[in-house]
C-alpha cells in the first residue's frame, strides 16, 4: 500500500501543480467575491467548468511531451510571427499584472499574523521566493511545489468545520443557476478567466518538456520542437497527473465559494474590499479556525503561483530568443531565464504603486485572463492536431470537440459581458 502511494505520489507533477497553482490569490479572491456577491449558487461553476480546463491542459501537456518544446517554442517554429508576438506580448503583460496582485494579496495575509509593513514584507517575501527558483534544483521545485499544492486543504477543511446544509449545496452543484445582470456576468467571466488561466497551460506546456528533455539528456541527436516518441506510459500518466490536477483545482475552488457564500452572503457581506477583508470578515461569523486556515491558504497559494507566473514568462522568452531556458540548469548556464523570472516579479510588485488596489487588481487579472484564453485555446486546438507537433496523438473526436465547447464558452462569455450587456465604462465603475 505504501509503495503504491510513493509511486502515485511520484507520477504527480506538472498537472498537479499547475491546478494548484489555478487557486493563486487572484483565484482565491475571485471565488471569494463569486460567493459573498452570488452566495452557493455559484458552486456549478467548478462542475461545469472542469470538463473544460481538463481539455485545454491535456493538449498543453501533450504537446509539450510531444515536442520536448513549450508552446511559444512551438508556436515560433510552426507558426507566424504576428501570432507569436500577439500571444506572447498578452501572456507576459496578464503574468506581470497577476504576479504584482498576489505579492501584494500574499503580503496582507501574512500581516494579519505579523502586523508590520506590507511592503516590508512583500519584498522579503519575493526575496525568499525568488532564491528558492534560484538555488534549488528542477526535481527539488517540484517536491516543494507540490506540497505547498496539498496545503490548500486548508479550504476543504474550513468548509467542513462551518458548511452544514450540504443537501442544497450538492444540489446548486449539479443544477447551475445563471442571472443574466452585468453584475453575475462579470463574476461569470471572471471565474472562467481565473480557473481557465493562460499562464497554467504555458506553465505544464514547459514542463512537460523539462521531464522529457531529463530523460533525454544523454541523446544528443534530440531534436527540439519536433514529435518525439511518446509511450502509451508517458501519455497515461500525463492524462492522470492532469486528472488529478484540474480536479483538485476546482475542489478547492468549491470549498472557497461554498466557504464564502454560506459565511458572508447569508450574513448580507457584499462587498470585499481586501484578502485581509475577506479573512477578517470569516472571523466573528465563523470563528478563528476558518480564519487562519483561510490566511494561510493565500499565503502558501501565493508561494507556489508567483514563480510559476515568472517562470511561465521566462519560458516564454527563453523559446522565443533560443535561450537556454530551465529550472534544471544553476543560474550561471541560464542567466537570461532567471534573469526574466527576477525582473517580471520585480516590474509585478511595482505594479500595485500605480494606484490599483490589490482587490481591484485581482480582480482584473482575471478578466483579463477571460479575454486572452479564447485566442489560446484556438492556437492550442490546432497545435494538438498538428502531426509535426504531436505525431499520431493528435486529438481524437472527443477531446475536439470539449475543446471547442471551451473555446465558444470562452469566447461567448466575453463577447456578451463586454459588448452586448456590460460597456466597457461600466465595467471600470464597477471595478473602480
Amino acid at each position: 500500500m505504501l509503495s503504491k502511494l510513493k509511486k502515485s505520489w511520484k507520477s504527480l507533477g506538472p498537472g498537479i501543480i499547475s491546478g494548484a497553482s489555478d487557486d493563486d490569490p487572484s483565484g482565491i479572491i475571485t471565488y471569494s467575491v463569486a460567493g459573498s456577491r452570488l452566495g452557493t449558487g455559484a458552486v456549478w461553476t467548478m462542475l461545469y467548468i472542469l470538463p473544460l480546463m481538463i481539455a485545454v491542459q491535456k493538449m498543453s501537456a501533450k504537446i509539450g511531451i510531444s515536442s520536448s518544446c513549450g508552446l511559444m517554442g512551438n508556436i515560433k517554429r510552426y507558426y507566424s510571427k504576428t501570432l507569436l508576438i500577439f500571444i506572447s506580448s498578452l501572456i507576459i503583460i496578464s503574468n506581470t499584472f497577476n504576479i504584482g496582485a498576489n505579492v501584494f494579496g500574499m503580503a496582507s495575509a501574512i500581516e494579519i499574523f505579523t502586523p508590520g509593513s506590507t511592503t516590508l514584507l512583500s519584498w522579503t517575501t519575493i526575496g525568499f521566493i525568488l532564491l528558492l527558483v534560484v538555488i534549488l534544483p528542477y526535481r527539488k521545485i517540484v517536491t516543494v511545489f507540490k506540497w505547498l499544492a496539498f496545503s490548500l486543504f486548508t479550504y476543504a477543511i474550513a468548509g467542513f468545520l462551518i458548511i452544514n446544509d450540504w443537501p442544497h449545496l450538492l444540489y446548486q452543484l449539479i443544477v447551475p443557476s445563471i442571472s443574466f445582470n452585468k453584475e453575475s456576468l462579470m463574476i461569470l467571466v471572471a471565474i472562467f478567466g481565473t480557473t481557465i488561466s493562460p499562464y497554467m497551460a504555458f506553465w505544464q506546456a514547459s514542463e512537460e518538456a523539462e521531464e522529457k528533455k531529463l530523460e533525454k539528456t544523454n541523446d544528443k541527436k534530440r531534436m527540439v520542437c519536433k514529435y518525439q516518441i511518446v509511450t502509451k506510459n508517458e501519455l497515461k500518466r500525463i492524462n492522470s497527473d492532469t486528472n488529478i490536477g484540474m480536479f483538485f483545482s476546482n475542489f478547492i475552488g468549491f470549498f472557497i465559494i461554498a466557504l464564502t457564500g454560506t459565511v458572508l452572503f447569508n450574513a448580507g457581506i457584499r462587498n470585499i474590499e481586501t484578502i485581509s477583508g475577506a479573512a477578517e470578515a470569516l472571523r466573528p461569523l465563523a470563528g478563528d479556525y476558518a480564519y487562519i486556515l483561510f490566511t494561510l491558504g493565500v499565503i502558501s497559494a501565493g508561494i507556489l503561483a508567483i514563480p510559476i507566473l515568472a517562470g511561465s514568462s521566462a519560458y516564454v522568452l527563453s523559446e522565443i530568443f533560443n535561450w537556454k531556458g530551465s529550472l534544471d540548469k544553476p543560474f550561471s548556464k541560464a542567466k537570461e531565464f532567471y534573469l526574466v523570472i527576477i525582473f517580471s516579479t520585480i516590474v509585478g510588485l511595482i505594479i500595485p504603486y500605480l494606484g490599483i488596489s490589490p482587490i481591484k487588481a485581482l480582480l482584473w487579472t482575471s478578466i483579463i485572463h477571460g479575454i486572452v484564453a479564447p485566442f489560446l485555446i484556438a492556437t492550442l486546438i490546432h497545435m494538438a492536431n498538428n502531426p509535426a507537433i504531436v505525431g499520431p496523438n493528435i486529438n481524437n473526436k472527443k477531446e475536439n470537440s470539449i475543446a471547442y465547447v471551451a473555446l465558444f464558452l470562452m469566447t461567448l462569455a466575453v463577447v456578451v459581458f463586454l459588448f452586448i450587456e456590460t460597456p466597457i465604462h461600466e465595467i471600470r465603475t464597477f471595478i473602480f
